[in-house]
């Protein structure tokens, strides 16, 4: 099943439970150390999200679902002090690509994308630390109008964004390039200077990985 208009708005558990198939999914690449970099580097459609200097010797892209338990325990304990040592301090760009595991993920990355480009990632932080009261409920798309009231929005624009075929296809285009092309098979998966890392990595394991760059 894919991901379409019109189940993202249909107000049932079924947000919650239905799961869309990587149809084209490939086995993983021969070369599990890297991948094409001029590939990696291309944005979507929506274009990318990113936090740190284009300059930075270092550019780290970060493959996730706002549905996925390990990639919220990622962005809650471990990526402020990531952002901390590396982004801000210029040795890191830090660039965040939407890989929804299923429908209710897909329309939080909608909303994400719905919001002020300079408040994403203030949008997919609070998502992630709230992930448990609006992505496991019998009613994922009320919890999820209720969080967009959170952040500023009215019901009106949740609706209407969750309606947007244009951005959701934009987000399902940089998913399926991802798994298709780029071998991510989970969430969350890294690319440390095209070199793939799948996991939820502690600071440790990715400063393991970013200082042999610096």
């Amino acid at each position: 099943m894919t991901i379409t208009r019109r189940s993202l708005i249909k107000r049932t558990s079924a947000l919650a439970v239905t799961a869309f198939a990587l149809t084209s999914i490939t086995p993983p690449l021969a070369n599990a150390q890297g991948v094409d970099e001029t590939l990696l580097l291309q944005a979507g459609p929506l274009g990318d999200v990113s936090l740190g200097s284009e300059d930075a010797p270092v550019t780290v892209v970060e493959y996730a679902s706002m549905t996925c338990s390990h990639c919220a325990s990622f962005h809650n304990n471990t990526f402020k002090a990531f952002k901390e040592k590396y982004i801000d301090t210029g040795k890191v760009r830090f660039i965040f690509r939407e890989f929804p595991l299923d429908n209710t993920a897909a329309a939080a990355s909608m909303l994400a994308r719905c919001a002020p480009k300079d408040k994403y990632f203030d949008v997919t932080g609070l998502m992630f630390e709230e992930q448990k009261k609006w992505a496991f409920t019998s009613d994922p798309y009320g919890a999820l109008i209720n969080l967009g009231k959170q952040i500023g929005f009215t019901e009106k624009q949740v609706k209407d964004c969750l309606s947007d075929q244009t951005i959701l296809n934009g987000i399902v285009s940089v998913r399926d390039v991802a798994a298709n092309k780029l071998g991510v098979q989970s969430t969350p998966t890294f690319f440390i200077n095209g070199e793939r890392v799948p996991g939820a990595l502690s600071l440790e394991e990715l400063s393991e990985h970013v200082d042999k760059d610096l």
